[in-house]
């Protein structure tokens, strides 16, 4: 899934300032939180108010479609006649195909993208786990991603900062302001690799020796 970070209101306020006709757009697709229609509409209201308490009215709406990512399915589902500006509630891809789509409407970002990753629902929680570097070993690695994992990125083992499994990088919880609010210790990657690998009677998989990392392959922007 993508994962994303709604924007301070009085950012995505800044981005309307010259418009009084605006259609917030979600988005049913991979992104978590969810960003349909019920949270378009949600952010549609605090607009509004926020604008009618600054003596600034403006006429806004809300709808979704089923990916944002999608140019065609944008084409068929989505009619922004009449309005100045558009404020997609999906991924930063969302908003790059809807400028491409609707050229002469301006389209604003409602959220930050933040990673690729899931969802722990008991801890409601979001963990990153892929960056899509394009050279997936996760085949030799027992599904564990070293790459995104370790904070090192490194490709044969672990370093010297693991201790009883923990990395020596704390990892920070930020809020939206982004303010750490929380410290937490990481599980190290490679320890978890080789307790997977030994688990599957696959060590002979940790001790290969892997090449440094292509990074060739993941330079942007990339087209398939």
């Amino acid at each position: 899934m993508i994962i994303t970070k709604e924007k301070p209101l009085q950012e995505i306020l800044g981005f309307l300032k010259p418009y009084k006709k605006v259609l917030v757009v979600g988005c049913d697709g991979c992104v978590q939180p969810p960003r349909s229609l019920r949270e378009s509409e949600r952010m549609a209201s605090l607009i509004e108010l926020a604008r009618s308490s600054s003596g600034q009215p403006i006429q806004i709406s809300a709808t979704t479609v089923s990916r944002q990512c999608c140019a065609e399915g944008l084409q068929n589902q989505l009619n922004v006649e009449g309005y100045e500006a558009l404020l997609s509630m999906a991924c930063g891809v969302g908003v790059q195909v809807l400028n491409s789509v609707f050229p002469s409407i301006p389209t604003f970002p409602a959220q930050n993208t933040v990673f690729l990753g899931y969802e722990v629902k008991r801890e409601g929680e979001m963990f990153e786990n892929c960056r899509a570097c394009g050279e997936c070993m996760l085949g030799e690695t027992g599904g564990i991603c070293p790459v995104t994992r370790c904070a090192k990125g490194l490709m044969n083992g672990p370093c010297g900062g693991c201790v009883e499994g923990k990395c020596e990088v704390p990892a920070e919880i930020r809020n939206w302001k982004g303010e750490v609010v929380q410290t937490l210790k990481n599980d190290c990657a490679w320890y978890l690799i080789y307790q997977r690998l030994k688990e599957l009677n696959r060590l002979d998989l940790f001790r290969k020796l892997r090449l440094p990392k292509n990074w060739g392959i993941a330079g942007y922007p990339r087209r398939m």
